[in-house]
């Protein structure tokens, strides 16, 4: 990997199934959203240790914080506005939904838009319905989106290919879908990898590493980052 302009500038990004994802700077600084704790949905728990712990809502499959944080840590719960994190980060929090009636059936989500080493990352939690322009010009430009598309209790794949229209990311990575031994009753990822006409990018690991570099190298046209279970 050649990291010209950049030098050492790169993200690493972890996915520990399920819709928890661990961002890691040049530095080791290591930012975990929505971490469950892999005994309730039938995987492993993630093994990480956060500095900085984001959730999206309360939900049992993304609150498990105490599992990851390092003492000290710092920890947000559907923090809405701008805000930094470590000090240095800026992340963006936008209130939408879990479901389609404006949160009567599932109640509230907080996205979150970070930018960390110059990548901005987009995690829309649990959303459960398609996002309203306003959001999206809110949270633009968006290198990586991370995007459910198991459907039941977010939305479907069919939506989650909507919504990448719209904000058009350098790579979408999908998450929140049925992979084996999880107990809840999601759609696999072939729901969505069969709809969208993206090239799709199949890791060997739960690992990636990319630079901001790199993302504007990848052309117009979202490529999907597929990562491994751990």
């Amino acid at each position: 990997m050649h990291h010209l302009s950049w030098g050492a500038f790169v993200v690493t990004i972890r996915w520990h199934g399920h819709a928890c994802f661990e961002i890691v700077d040049s530095e080791g600084l290591t930012i975990v959203i929505d971490p469950h704790d892999g005994r309730s949905i039938g995987l492993k728990p993630p093994k990480v240790s956060a500095d900085v712990v984001l959730m999206t809502h309360e939900h049992f499959d993304h609150n498990a914080y105490h599992l990851v944080i390092k003492p000290g840590g710092e920890m947000y719960s559907m923090r809405e506005g701008e805000f930094k994190v470590a000090g240095k980060y800026p992340v963006k929090g936008i209130k939408l939904f879990h479901d389609k009636s404006r949160g009567r059936l599932r109640g509230s989500v907080v996205i979150y838009r970070l930018e960390v080493e110059g990548v901005s990352i987009l995690h829309v939690g649990d959303l459960g319905h398609i996002l309203p322009q306003e959001a999206a010009d809110d949270v633009s430009p968006v290198d990586i989106l991370m995007i459910p598309v198991g459907g039941t209790f977010t939305i479907d794949a069919k939506e989650a290919y909507e919504i990448t229209k719209m904000l058009t990311p350098k790579a979408v990575i999908p998450m929140h879908y049925w992979v084996k031994g999880m107990n809840l009753p999601l759609a696999p990822l072939d729901s969505f990898l069969n709809i969208v006409d993206y090239e799709v990018i199949k890791l060997d690991s739960n690992e990636w590493v990319v630079s901001k570099e790199e993302l504007e190298a990848m052309g117009p046209e979202p490529k999907v980052v597929v990562f491994k279970l751990p």
